[in-house]
């Protein structure tokens, strides 16, 4: 490292971190075994295929938490650029799962930009509002040339389509250009003004309008739009406060869809209880506030937005998962971090934390 380090590791930043992957070890292999059986004829499959991804994702974050922070803001043009040039390549080139081009399918892996672009994003803003200065108040010089990045790779994102994500990313650019300085008048406007888009794109698409109807009734159509939220409230009520225990899931047995990946959550509350689930939940806030915390205390206004960027990534996509699983929001197609099955999603989110824990190592005082 090129600055002298002043203080330690954030230790509960790093165990909360580990406490959350070996809760989604044990909750992929529990949730995936009866699925990665029927259709790969090994109990296994899944639970192996994160297992890498996790010894991939620790070897990130471990470079990154010693790599000084400050010299990523080099890298941010370069990351961004390598992220839109893999959206549009997903488009032309993506491997279709269930209508959506979201992965890239390499052979022995599948990666998805989508993730790469999230962090790129978060780099790239980071190292522009904090160079900004005054300019990011005004609206033509300072907020736009953030805007259209972030616009760019929304567009890209809900072409797949993927509106969870591209959601999540809207949401975390917010987040930043309101810790950037932007004038909260001027991000009320554009949120405003992107209302009554984000309704025609819903009304636009006959699923997403079918998943809106299902969260306001989804005993309206429990056997199509209401399943998956039906089944996941069954697997949730059903684990009452202390769980029916470590592979008792019956709701995994081909009743819940993507029960290893955006539901994981309903299986883990099936098996573990209100306490494991409060737990899970817990959890993240801890993250949250070790995250928001180091922002406060980083060194810079770069390693702020950045601590403020990372935190909002994951805590922010955490809090939406959870709400779509207890049908508190309405279905959208996003994982949850650390515990879902994903590889790509796992690396990002364990370099983010590297990132997190370099800057810890730099706060002063």
């Amino acid at each position: 490292m090129n600055r002298e380090e002043s203080a330690p590791l954030d230790l509960p930043l790093l165990a909360v971190s580990l406490v959350l992957l070996g809760v989604g070890l044990v909750a992929v292999f529990s949730a995936s075994s009866v699925s990665s059986l029927v259709e790969r004829h090994d109990a296994t499959y899944y639970f192996k295929r994160q297992l890498l991804w996790t010894v991939a994702g620790l070897a990130a974050m471990w470079v990154m938490s010693r790599v000084d922070y400050h010299r990523l803001r080099g890298l941010a043009l370069p990351a961004l650029a390598v992220s839109v040039a893999g959206l549009v390549l997903v488009l032309l080139v993506g491997h279709e799962i269930g209508g959506s081009r979201r992965w890239i399918d390499l052979g022995l892996l599948n990666v998805q930009p989508s993730e790469l672009f999230k962090l790129s994003v978060i780099l790239f803003l980071a190292a522009y509002l904090s160079a900004a200065g005054p300019r990011v108040q005004e609206f033509v010089r300072g907020l736009v040339p953030g805007l259209a990045v972030t616009g760019l790779g929304f567009l890209l994102i809900l072409a797949e389509p993927d509106f969870g994500t591209a959601v999540a990313m809207a949401a975390t650019a917010a987040v930043l250009f309101f810790a950037g300085g932007a004038r909260l008048a001027h991000l009320a406007a554009l949120g405003a003004a992107a209302l009554p888009g984000l309704a025609y794109l819903i009304w636009a698409e006959p699923y997403r309008m079918r998943r809106l109807l299902a969260f306001v009734d989804p005993w309206a159509d429990p056997l199509d739009s209401g399943w998956n939220v039906i089944q996941s409230l069954l697997a949730i009520g059903s684990g009452g406060v202390f769980g029916v225990g470590l592979g008792q899931s019956r709701q995994k047995f081909a009743y819940l869809p993507e029960q290893h990946t955006d539901f994981i959550f309903a299986i883990l509350s099936e098996e573990f209880g209100l306490l494991g689930s409060l737990l899970v939940v817990g959890l993240f806030f801890v993250l949250a506030w070790r995250g928001y915390r180091l922002a406060l205390k980083a060194p810079d206004l770069y390693g702020s937005l950045l601590a403020v960027g990372i935190t909002t990534m994951i805590v922010f996509q955490a809090l939406l998962n959870v709400g779509v699983v207890t049908a508190v929001l309405p279905v959208t197609g996003i994982t949850l971090p650390f515990i879902s099955f994903g590889g790509s999603s796992l690396l990002i989110t364990l370099t983010g934390v590297g990132i997190l824990l370099n800057i810890s190592r730099q706060v002063r005082g």
